[in-house]
């Protein structure tokens, strides 16, 4: 239950009670500031609780906006304030401050508004107080009554449902999403939230509608494959839709966030392990395409992750070309060639669904690894770019998220404590560099050697050793952001490279499972940084032995056992660590107090 705490005059005929009661506030009435006070210690500490000028004239849509968001501890719109238990002891105190300044000696509060000088308290505080963009809706506090009939206009004129429908889109969506499902998609989200459906319910019928096109593309029929890029399709509405229903009726959540990025992960590759199925279903084996789609594609996001976390929060961060990528961001048509050509989620899955209708497997694994090749070329090198032009100085919060997504164990933790001293006198290239020549070392040994060869333990232990020594000094470097997509593709490349080389029925399928159980645990690190509650625990890293020590075991395993041994092994190994990942993540994202992040911007 939420309370409001109306102060100021009454108006006669104002819907400001009603208002409140129709977004869930129970209302109380404060006859002055002091009143306020009091009425606000005996709102339950537990409880959201907003103070509502009575005087306020405007959309309800914009006190939605300012007093139900669930992500801000703190939030304000002219002439209201609202404080969820965790902003309740900084509005307390504004609102002492306030009443110990006179606001409370016994009249009633008419010259200004006790709501807009307590958010003054606030700044004044340095408390983070949330002002949502209204826009053109209204919101604000008359002081005389031809002002407030000149607000009544004002809100007559602008429909704040129009305006409503149109915020819950993302800003920044793809070139299909943007002009081939938002324009319905939008009404869909209207339609269930008038029903009482969740974001979270809707996530979940997305999935389940991406797990029976991968199950249609599994049975190796033209009409299954037909259904299932329908059924890709009719996902990803599902999946636009979810976003838009928690942006429209602000129900964002801690798990609604983890389960809309995780989803679409697995929406993905299960439609690629369906693909394969459908595909040997029609005697073509084309696991080791599916296996390195998924690795392309899973390498491609560590590298916005990785870029996005090293320059979060970097100072003096400017660069000729940021400058030119901003001025061709100014000019319309280059805006939607730039989205379109990095391959999002949106025209990937539109691409996928067509080929996968009209086309075979193979061809289509083809045309999502050439796109997706070229779109990780062109983000990469412009970001390569940017970190080399840039004047910028990391942080030791961007230091910790790239040591925290390069998911070192502790064989790579040792190395490194032992060659802490050495590597501070490496140039600034070399970090990345290291990383890069360890990793494709142990891939081209695994790729290049028959299977059952000792050469690829060599190879793996060298990449321990590089590994440490690219992780034993804080990662700052213009290019350090690097180094964990180069792990991730070492680690993902080897188990590709060794499950070809076994040759047996069966191997690449379980090589799948395991890239699959480590992408996830890889993922998971990624939301936790991003929702500020730190990476996975330090047991579960050591636990699962660290990219570096999965990629040992797995060259001891390819070394020490027959093919069908290695299949076996690793499909274990494969459940064994989507077991300790999956329970550890839902454990904690089912009872975290993590900020509900969403992604505001279409993820590739």
């Amino acid at each position: 239950m939420s309370t409001a705490i109306l102060t100021g005059q009454p108006v006669p005929g104002s819907s400001i009670e009603g208002d409140l009661r129709s977004l869930g506030f129970e209302v109380r009435t404060a006859a002055d500031t002091a009143d306020a006070e009091t009425l606000l210690a005996q709102v339950p500490g537990d409880q959201r609780v907003a103070v509502v000028d009575a005087r306020f004239v405007g959309h309800l849509h914009a006190l939605r906006l300012g007093l139900t968001d669930p992500r801000f501890p703190l939030a304000a719109v002219p002439g209201a304030v609202t404080a969820r238990p965790a902003g309740r002891q900084a509005l307390t105190r504004a609102m002492a401050r306030e009443n110990s300044a006179g606001g409370g000696t016994g009249g009633t509060v008419v010259v200004d508004s006790l709501a807009d000088r307590v958010v003054t308290a606030l700044d004044a505080d340095g408390a983070d107080v949330h002002r949502p963009e209204l826009g053109s809706l209204v919101a604000t506090v008359p002081g005389d009554p031809q002002a407030r009939n000149e607000a009544r206009q004002a809100v007559a004129s602008v429909d704040d449902e129009a305006i409503r429908l149109k915020s819950a889109v993302k800003s920044r969506d793809g070139f299909f999403t943007t002009f081939f499902i938002s324009p319905y998609s939008r009404y869909i989200a209207r339609w269930c939230a008038r029903r009482g459906l969740t974001p979270n319910q809707v996530t979940t019928a997305s999935l389940i509608t991406a797990l029976i096109a991968a199950a249609c593309a599994a049975t190796g029929t033209r009409g299954g494959f037909v259904a299932a890029g329908v059924l890709l399709i009719a996902s990803f509405v599902l999946d636009c839709t979810d976003g838009q229903l928690a942006r429209y009726s602000l129900q964002y959540s801690t798990l609604g966030a983890w389960l809309d990025a995780t989803f679409d992960r697995a929406k993905e590759y299960a439609y690629y392990a369906g693909l394969a199925l459908g595909a040997a279903r029609g005697g073509d084996d084309v696991w080791a395409l599916a296996l390195g789609a998924m690795i392309l594609q899973t390498c491609r996001h560590v590298v916005d992750f990785s870029f996005n976390e090293a320059n979060h929060d970097a100072t003096a961060n400017t660069s000729p070309t940021a400058a030119l990528s901003d001025k061709l961001d100014s000019v319309g048509w280059t805006v939607w060639v730039r989205r379109m050509i990095v391959l999002p989620i949106g025209e990937r899955w539109a691409m996928i669904a067509v080929l996968t209708a009209v086309t075979t497997p193979r061809i289509t694994f083809y045309a999502l690894l050439v796109g997706c090749a070229f779109a990780a070329s062109y983000t990469t090198a412009g970001r390569v770019l940017r970190s080399l032009t840039r004047k910028a100085r990391r942080t030791d919060r961007a230091a910790a998220a790239l040591a925290d997504l390069a998911d070192s164990g502790a064989l790579a933790q040792g190395v490194a404590k032992a060659l802490r001293k050495p590597a501070r006198r490496l140039p600034g290239f070399a970090v990345p560099a290291i990383a890069l020549l360890g990793g494709t070392a142990v891939v081209a040994t695994a790729l290049f050697t028959e299977f059952g060869s000792p050469w690829p333990i060599v190879a793996a232990a060298g990449y321990v050793l590089t590994s440490g020594l690219a992780v034993a000094r804080p990662l700052k470097g213009a290019l350090d952001w690097l180094v964990p997509p180069f792990f991730r593709a070492a680690e993902y490349c080897t188990v590709l490279a060794l499950a070809a080389g076994a040759g047996v029925n069966g191997v690449l399928p379980a090589a799948f499972g395991l890239v699959a159980a480590v992408a996830y645990h890889h993922y998971d690190t990624v939301y936790r940084i991003r929702g500020n509650a730190g990476a996975p625990p330090v047991w579960l890293t050591r636990t699962i032995g660290g990219h570096e020590g999965r990629t040992l075991l797995v060259t001891v395993l390819a070394a020490l056992l027959t093919a069908a041994q290695f299949k076996v092994a690793l499909t274990a190994l494969a459940v064994a660590v989507a077991l300790l990942v999956l329970v550890e993540s839902i454990r904690f994202w089912v009872s975290a107090g993590a900020p509900a992040v969403h992604d505001e911007g279409e993820p590739a």
